[in-house]
């Protein structure tokens, strides 16, 4: 996608689904020159520069509370696509003193995880960019068609937390909202079968248990990945907030066996609907599998699908269709 490629983002109704969780706030404000949307990240809640206008901390205090994702800037730090040409995808992040930031510490294997879906929670993409000398990030466009994406940039800065930072960007073309699947506790994949053990419980930890299985046979020779046998993504539906999901053991340790389960433990931080995505790798491929499921009370309605809507054509595609890492 050429500079064709909108980016937006959204004021989210929250205050209906997880108003009680959070407060509604500017999460995601329209994406904006690093210098405007630090200024704004302040209404926000963010903490850039929190010790400059005096708030004694209490930003900071504000986004620890937050799931990641929702905040283009946080703590000091900005995520800022940046044209690239057609089929590639490029954003920097700029830190507290405005430049881009060019060192990262190594996390699950990588400097950077690019992690994008759909706002319907389709389309779901994780992939690890290039860092050129002048710090910026690109990779082959992940953005697989026509829709309003979310972008998670998932770091640790050298000398800094981990963060994840989320913008919204639009390609333009014919949307068509795709419904959530109905929860499930199995799925396939590439010919793999999936299944799900324990569901997620609002405030507490909980333990997520995946099983891996082919031709009815369990699959006992997982390959690691991103230094354990599986990586989860989850996020909720809504505003898309990213949760960080961790594995239990590690590859080497003595103690894990590589397959066919893994558990992760998990927090959501409401009641809701989230969809997960399991990364494993087998056969020298990276397989995802993906659920729906629900936390807290079961019989509460999901929010309400947006309508599908018409954007411009674009003049060219931003990445191929399909589903893959790199």
């Amino acid at each position: 996608m050429n500079t064709a490629t909108k980016l937006s983002g959204f004021a989210l109704g929250l205050a209906a689904v997880f108003g009680t969780a959070y407060g509604v706030g500017h999460l995601a404000g329209p994406v904006t020159p690093a210098a405007e949307t630090r200024h704004d990240a302040t209404d926000a809640g963010h903490d850039s520069g929190a010790s400059d206008h005096g708030d004694g901390g209490h930003a900071a205090t504000a986004t620890a509370h937050l799931p990641g994702g929702l905040l283009v800037s946080d703590r000091g730090y900005t995520l800022q696509p940046v044209t690239a040409p057609a089929g590639e995808f490029a954003f920097r992040i700029t830190g507290p003193d405005g430049r881009p930031v060019t060192r990262y510490d190594v996390a699950h294997d990588k400097r950077m995880h690019l992690i994008v879906a759909r706002r319907d929670l389709s389309g779901f993409r994780h992939v690890h960019p290039e860092l050129a000398a002048d710090g910026t990030w690109r990779v082959a466009s992940p953005l697989a068609g026509p829709g309003v994406w979310r972008a998670f940039a998932d770091f640790t800065p050298t000398g800094g937390e981990p963060l994840t930072l989320g913008v919204d960007v639009t390609v333009p073309g014919a949307l068509e909202h795709r419904p959530l699947p109905a929860p499930a506790t199995s799925t396939t994949v590439d010919g793999y079968t999936v299944t799900l053990t324990g569901a997620p419980q609002p405030g507490r930890t909980s333990r997520l248990t995946l099983t891996v299985s082919r031709d009815g046979r369990p699959v006992t020779d997982l390959q690691p990945y991103l230094g354990a046998y599986g990586h989860l993504v989850a996020l909720r539906q809504g505003d898309l907030a990213y949760l960080h999901v961790h594995p239990e053991g590690a590859p080497g340790d003595g103690r894990t066996p590589a397959g066919p389960a893994v558990t992760f433990a998990a927090e959501v931080p409401s009641a809701g609907a989230y969809r997960l995505y399991l990364d494993f790798r087998h056969g020298d491929t990276v397989h995802t599998a993906e659920f729906t499921v629900l936390a807290g009370d079961q019989t509460a309605p999901a929010p309400a699908a947006p309508a599908p809507t018409t954007a411009p054509t674009p003049d060219a595609g931003h990445g191929t269709p399909g589903h893959g890492h790199s």
